[in-house]
């Protein structure tokens, strides 16, 4: 794993346009105060609006527009990150105010509320249906912002103009966390979205952005003041919003960087994306892994399972394979599994295909 540095050159974000969910306190307070600092004009957007409107007093009161003409330096509005419309809405004001967007965090974020899997529900209570606010927050809001911005950013853009994406993940986003259930789910959701749309959202060819992620451990936050006691009895290293905000901003200005998760601990950040890849043989094993290769490369940028259905001819060459797939694709993944694979795996896979074909069809599957 190697440990990522932040290069924060003086005006590293002069000019830029940086919107921020979950913006008026805690970390992504400290992001706001210093994205303003690295030169940029940022739109804060947050359910608080009384911390919301604070913050932004103190922004406008320190951070000057160059000229009396222009706008101000920071703007806020009171924005749910899971309802669409208002989310939207904060869109349209950072848009219509500065006229671009370059770079937006989604940096909302709640933890976890009660127990989803309590040793004392009975056949009774385990009917309420449980709050799905975590979920939705951190995840569904995580996406909703992620979508509106591969819009956003694309316009008004000038030749060789940088524009990112950045998500808040966890720990909890790739390590267990006991007890945090929905908070880990939706955090590992976070950091499967970056995931799977970094090559895809930064194809020239499509929207042309970075994605990144950072994963944040233990922060001086009010999210852990039920653990802080204990873990400063350990002696355990504990971020301050500053010094998560000093990453992030790192990684917005850096614009080599996509696809990246940052682990932070004690202020230092660790990028973990890569050796996940490099080491891949020895945690999967070097014949799975090879498969995977091969299937992720018949797969290409996904576009077989997002293509507009249309009507093709029956093949059984095509059972089980997504549409869309061109054949000598089919056949180099066949011949590459063939060559992977040991015989007895083979017969195997191929008497499953026969069987569930089969079976499918004498139950009722014309």
């Amino acid at each position: 794993m190697s440990q990522y540095i932040p290069n924060i050159p003086t005006s590293c974000l002069a000019k830029k346009v940086v919107l921020i969910t979950g913006g008026a306190n805690g970390i992504g307070s400290s992001l706001v105060t210093q994205c303003l600092e690295s030169g940029a004009n940022v739109c804060i957007g947050d359910l608080d609006n009384i911390s919301g409107e604070r913050l932004l007093k103190k922004c406008c009161d320190q951070f000057h527009p160059e000229e009396e003409d222009m706008p101000p330096r920071a703007i806020f509005q009171t924005t749910d990150v899971t309802n669409y419309p208002s989310l939207l809405a904060l869109f349209d004001l950072a848009f219509k105010t500065y006229k671009r967007i370059d770079h937006v965090v989604s940096a909302a974020g709640i933890v976890e509320i009660g127990n989803w899997f309590d040793t004392s529900l009975t056949l009774e209570t385990v009917r309420q249906t449980p709050t799905h606010k975590v979920m939705d927050v951190n995840l569904l809001g995580s996406m909703y912002v992620t979508r509106i911005a591969s819009v956003y950013l694309r316009h008004n853009r000038g030749s060789n103009c940088d524009r990112s994406i950045l998500l808040f993940s966890c720990v909890s986003g790739f390590k267990e966390s006991p007890s945090l259930f929905i908070y880990q789910a939706s955090k590992h959701g976070v950091t499967g979205l970056m995931r799977s749309l970094r090559t895809y959202i930064s194809s020239p060819y499509k929207h042309y952005l970075r994605i990144n992620t950072v994963c944040p451990w233990v922060t001086q936050t009010d999210s852990i003041k039920k653990v802080e006691a204990q873990w400063k009895r350990a002696e355990l290293p504990i971020n301050t919003p500053e010094q998560v905000a000093t990453v992030a901003t790192g990684v917005l200005a850096d614009q080599s960087l996509n696809g990246m998760s940052m682990f932070i601990e004690g202020g230092r950040a660790w990028e973990i994306e890569q050796n996940i890849n490099r080491l891949e043989t020895e945690w999967l094993g070097e014949a799975p892994s090879k498969v995977l290769a091969l299937g992720q490369g018949l797969l290409d940028d996904g576009s077989v399972w997002t293509a507009p259905e249309r009507p093709r001819k029956k093949s059984t060459i095509s059972v089980g394979v997504p549409p869309g797939v061109p054949l000598n694709k089919i056949n180099g993944l066949t011949n590459g599994v063939k060559h992977v694979i040991s015989d007895g795996v083979t017969h195997g896979m191929s008497n499953g295909l026969t069987n569930g074909v089969t079976n499918g069809v004498a139950n009722g599957v014309h």
